[in-house]
């Protein structure tokens, strides 16, 4: 019996782009920028549980945009991914680099081989130590993974928000600063302002002993964009 329609192989990949696209869309976005100590992370989140920017390791940090269920499910298998190699190699062998490609593995496979892709962006972030440039990776949906510089934007309105950043941003720039071209950049996309409340923020701060993982609370984060 012959099949009642049939779908090439081109077509079927290009559906489901375009419905994975179109899922990500729906959310808002988030920035991750380096700064004078560190990455400054942000994202649109009016959420107070429900959290886009986490901890992975000591000093690597993921980012989700998306549906939240899927991205979460990849957050806590990065976790497991990092702490197993860190227990049975050394803490120095897991690295931003080494996450990022298991993640791209693994969204590539999910897009080949299953029917519905992941409805999610992701990256994953880490400081360097002693002066160095960070590393930031973005993943997308499809398993394509992209080595960026200085700066990436997942979700939502990310090529707006990217072309408003790329003329803009500098090296170097204090904290304050940094997230206030963050929430002017999403602001850019929005046409109205942003409350303080409805921001997530984070950074990798490489002057902290130990975990450079720190989130900053309503109040530094109302100190940094209007100081007193």
């Amino acid at each position: 019996m012959a099949f009642p329609y049939y779908v090439s192989p081109e077509q079927m990949m290009q559906d489901k782009a375009e419905y994975a696209k179109k899922g990500i869309a729906k959310g808002r976005s988030i920035i991750a920028m380096e700064y004078q100590d560190g990455i400054l992370m942000v994202a649109d989140n009016p959420s107070t549980s429900l959290n886009k920017i986490s901890e992975i390791y000591d000093n690597i940090a993921f980012l989700g945009a998306g549906r939240y269920s899927e991205f979460e499910n990849l957050r806590k298998a990065g976790i497991r991914h990092a702490d197993l190699k860190g227990y049975m190699y050394s803490r120095e062998d897991v690295t931003a680099k080494s996450l990022a490609n298991a993640y791209s593995q693994a969204l590539g496979t999910a897009f080949s081989q299953e029917v519905k892709p992941l409805e999610v962006e992701i990256a994953v972030v880490a400081v360097g130590e002693g002066g160095q440039s960070g590393e930031i990776y973005r993943i997308s949906f499809d398993g394509s993974i992209t080595d960026e510089r200085g700066f990436t934007v997942i979700g939502g309105r990310s090529e707006a928000i990217t072309l408003f950043l790329k003329d803009r941003y500098k090296v170097g720039v204090p904290l304050s600063d940094t997230l206030k071209l963050c929430t002017e950049a999403m602001e850019s996309t929005t046409g109205q302002r942003l409350a303080v409340q409805s921001l997530e923020v984070a950074v990798l701060d490489r002057n902290r002993q130990g975990r450079k993982f720190r989130r900053l609370t309503t109040d530094e984060v109302t100190e940094l964009i209007h100081p007193r």
